[in-house]
């Protein structure tokens, strides 16, 4: 006989996206006893179930989650990741920075981003790890840091963005001239005589 957390299962893996929603809606209210089973999924071999499982896993606040997600960071297929990253951004977790700060040089820039969104909803305790990021990280993820911390609107990291407006592209130009003026910070510039 069937349980009815077999059924959401295999509804959930079904390839019927109606079904698959509908299953996520009730595995994420079952909560803490649907997470033994989609920690098993992790570790199937179909990228769409690994997909699926931590899909489920977003929504479920418990404290285990974060941690699953973290590691699912680092998960060989770039939609894992994009789940994972989205993930983290509607659970956030201090403890997720490193992860995030490394994923900010994801190959896949959807990744990246999402992996930014997931530090801005972290906010205050990220701003000094992406500092640090935006002085001395990779192109890619400097522009990801100078955007996280253009959208947090943290003062502290005014010293930084401004340096990295004098040196930094136009992209992270455009993202701390955002930032400043979210925060209420004039730039003013004038032309030797």
């Amino acid at each position: 006989m069937v349980t009815d957390l077999e059924q959401l299962l295999c509804d959930l893996i079904s390839d019927d996206d109606v079904r698959a929603v509908a299953a996520v809606d009730a595995l994420s209210a079952l909560g803490k006893s649907a997470l033994p089973s989609l920690m098993e999924m992790l570790r199937d071999t179909d990228p769409n179930r690994r997909w699926w499982a931590i899909r489920v896993m977003s929504a479920i606040p418990t404290p285990e989650v974060p941690e699953r997600l973290r590691k699912a960071l680092s998960d060989p297929d770039y939609t894992v990741r994009q789940c994972a990253a989205l993930g983290l951004s509607q659970q956030p977790s201090a403890d997720s920075i490193p992860d995030l700060i490394n994923t900010l040089n994801d190959k896949d820039r959807l990744v990246a981003r999402l992996a930014a969104d997931a530090l801005i909803a972290i906010g205050g305790p990220a701003v000094t790890d992406l500092i640090h990021t935006l002085e001395t990280g990779l192109q890619p993820s400097k522009i990801e840091a100078a955007r996280a911390l253009a959208v947090i609107g943290d003062t502290r990291a005014i010293p930084a963005m401004f340096a990295a407006w004098e040196n930094g592209s136009a992209l992270i130009r455009h993202w701390v001239e955002h930032g400043f003026e979210r925060m209420g910070v004039g730039m003013q510039f004038f032309q030797p005589e």
